[in-house]
């Protein structure tokens, strides 16, 4: 399996931003004592104002240490284990690492796109019905492997934005316009979210 090489570049993100004016609020659903299994971290943040350069740091940093973490969190298990749902009529554990392959190599390209046009128009896709689809059914080496491909360019990348890079966006057909900081922010829950699901899972199984 690749191994993402470690990034010795230092994140340029921002200036010292504003206390009055650089401030992300992130408003989590705090999990309660009965948890949603759909949401173990807690929901997706709500995030309003301007992002905070710490917070993209924070992102990034997750963003980059998530293959590994991933990869660890699926070492050994067989067929059985990797068909298990995370919760009942959920996603199995195979299921979700094909998801998140196509889903953060979707979020790359979303991102080239906002650099390189003005603000453009990006689709949405059918999840559950990708989750679907025969090849979901397949060995998740090649899933593996996509993920580590994936975020050692997206943090390359990520990695060498200005501010003003940051800020700049893309129409999603569903969810409207997001900036390349907010999108940033939110793909480290993302990352988050489905990890908690299968580290979850194999704690309450005892594996």
């Amino acid at each position: 399996m690749p191994k993402l090489p470690a990034s010795k570049k230092k994140v340029t993100i921002a200036k010292k931003a504003n206390k009055k004016t650089a401030s992300t609020q992130k408003k989590a659903v705090a999990p309660t004592k009965d948890i949603d299994p759909r949401y173990p971290i807690g929901q997706q943040p709500s995030l309003t104002g301007t992002i905070n350069p710490a917070d993209l740091k924070s992102a990034i940093a997750t963003i980059a240490a998530f293959p590994k973490h991933l990869h660890k969190a699926v070492h050994k298990l067989k067929d059985k284990k990797l068909d298990t749902p995370y919760r009942e009529g959920g996603w199995t554990v195979r299921q979700l690492v094909h998801h998140i392959a196509d889903s953060h190599a979707t979020a790359l390209f979303r991102i080239h796109k906002a650099l390189a046009e003005d603000n453009p128009t990006v689709p949405g896709y059918a999840e559950s019905e990708f989750a679907k689809l025969a090849d979901y059914a397949d060995p998740i080496d090649s899933s593996l492997a996509i993920i580590y491909g994936t975020h050692a360019r997206w943090v390359a990348l990520l990695e060498s934005l200005t501010p003003k890079d940051f800020d700049r966006t893309f129409r999603h057909a569903e969810r409207g316009v997001q900036s390349l900081g907010f999108v940033t922010v939110n793909y480290e829950w993302h990352c988050k979210h489905h990890l908690a699901h299968i580290t979850t899972l194999r704690k309450q199984k005892g594996w």
